[in-house]
């Protein structure tokens, strides 16, 4: 065989080989909600110092807003430093360097990725970075799957199943959505049906989700009342609001690209440097809009309550924007799901705001309009609409919403291909291998020629 064959590429194993991945699926998954599970944990305590420290610094005025400032500069430069010296893949989201490593263009990241992803993670997002919970999720699952495959010595190709599994178990712990974190698996990581990657992302879900619901309950991420089936008038309205995810969604994109090159050409500046300064931007916005910064949830839970200023929306949607960009560029761990979940429900806010504006005859549900931007914006960045679809159904128990989200989506993904938009994490992939060091070329090559023989 051609050492340059894809590691993708393997011989699969026979009905022993899949049993045994069917036991360790459950054992992968346990391990990556109990991650997952203590890493929301340690987020909320974050979130919680994060407000704390801002409302009781404002007392003390001037050296308040200093020490705000310096300690969101200090955290971010250290989550910076930590990738950096113990483990590069673990910087931004993980999805990428996962999907990377299931392609066969990267390595596996070692074990030593967790606690780098992890404390870094908490540092970055509790530090206020508009980054989301499931990209660290995710990757700590896919590594400790990993890690279990090789301990119990199973072939690359049993590896490779087990990490999809275990990354789909790190999403599904990340918002209580165990369907989404398999379908997540095959639409998203592979990108295609396969039946032995099936079973083990649902096992691993499975147990992903039994694990984390004794540490955080059973109910959904979001609170929201129950909705009413939408009417078939009201269809053009969420079309509409489909193609304007898909507008913004590329939008999206091109800032958080040129977000990352802009930093890219400070690259004389130590990146904990380049992190610090991102940092103590975040902490004077924080002083002065603490609502505004953080990973987002609890802003979209206050608009699915319909708590939001509608005038203020477009506003704290540009700035949302710009926060998410400039945050995922300063190379600390931390994913892109949560926030752009943000800025789809305030598209959806807006959007349902005007519609009832202009036609009150029809009596249209702006929460409703909220639910189904989630999943279209969503869809527009990330290309993967079923993977939206059930994530935002299952995070906030909307299942009357699924032809509406289905003609959002439709539209979400229309215009932003149109507008030659590539799915974010795609690019982002293809942007990570192009950027490979030398030695990982050699790694890689190496990892190649051996398994091929």
């Amino acid at each position: 065989m051609n050492p340059e064959t894809n590691l993708a590429v393997q011989p699969e194993g026979g009905h022993g080989s899949l049993l045994i991945l069917a036991l360790l699926a459950p054992v992968v998954g346990a391990a990556a909600g109990v991650l997952g599970a203590a890493f929301r944990l340690a987020l909320d305590q974050a979130d919680g110092f994060r407000d704390t420290l801002i409302t009781r610094a404002h007392d003390a005025r001037f050296a308040g807003f200093l020490l705000v400032t310096a300690a969101c500069a200090g955290a971010v430069s250290f989550a910076a430093w930590l990738v950096r010296r113990f483990s590069p893949p673990a910087s931004g989201s993980g999805i990428p360097h996962v999907e990377a490593v299931l392609s066969g263009e990267l390595l596996p990241a070692t074990p030593r990725l967790i606690p780098v992803k992890f404390f870094g993670g908490l540092l970055a997002i509790g530090a206020g970075l508009a980054l989301g919970r499931e990209g660290p999720s995710v990757q700590m699952g896919a590594t400790i799957a990993h890690f279990i495959g090789k301990i119990s010595g199973r072939s690359w190709a049993d590896c490779r199943v087990l990490l999809a599994a275990g990354a789909g178990a790190g999403l599904a712990t990340a918002f209580n959505a165990p369907i989404a974190g398999a379908v997540f698996v095959l639409e998203e990581l592979v990108r295609r049906f396969d039946t032995r990657i099936a079973i083990a992302a649902l096992g691993a879900s499975a147990g992903a989700i039994a694990v984390a619901r004794l540490l955080l309950g059973h109910a959904p991420d979001f609170r929201v009342e129950p909705l009413a089936y939408a009417g078939i008038p009201t269809l053009p309205f969420f079309v509409g609001l489909g193609a304007l995810a898909g507008l913004m969604a590329a939008l999206y994109n091109g800032t958080l690209f040129g977000a990352i090159r802009a930093a890219e050409r400070l690259g004389r500046w130590p990146v904990e440097l380049q992190a610090g300064v991102i940092g103590a931007a975040v902490g004077i916005l924080a002083w002065f809009a603490p609502g505004l910064v953080g990973g987002g949830d609890p802003i979209t839970q206050h608009l699915l309550a319909g708590k939001a200023a509608v005038a203020m929306v477009p506003l704290a949607f540009l700035l949302r924007l710009a926060l998410g960009a400039v945050s995922y560029a300063a190379a600390t761990p931390g994913g892109l799901f949560a926030p752009i979940l943000v800025l789809g429900a305030q598209l959806g806010v807006f959007a349902g705001a005007a519609c009832r504006l202009a036609f009150p005859e029809l009596d249209v549900d702006a929460t409703a309009f909220t639910v189904v931007g989630m999943a279209a914006f969503f869809t527009g960045v990330v290309q993967a609409p079923v993977t939206g679809i059930v994530l935002v159904t299952e995070m906030t128990g909307g299942f009357t919403m699924f032809l509406p989200m289905l003609a959002a989506c439709f539209a979400a993904m229309l215009v932003a291909n149109l507008l030659g938009s590539a799915p974010i994490y795609e690019s982002l992939r293809e942007r990570m291998v192009r950027h490979r060091q030398p030695e990982d070329l050699t790694r890689t090559a190496g990892a190649r020629s051996r398994r091929s023989r």
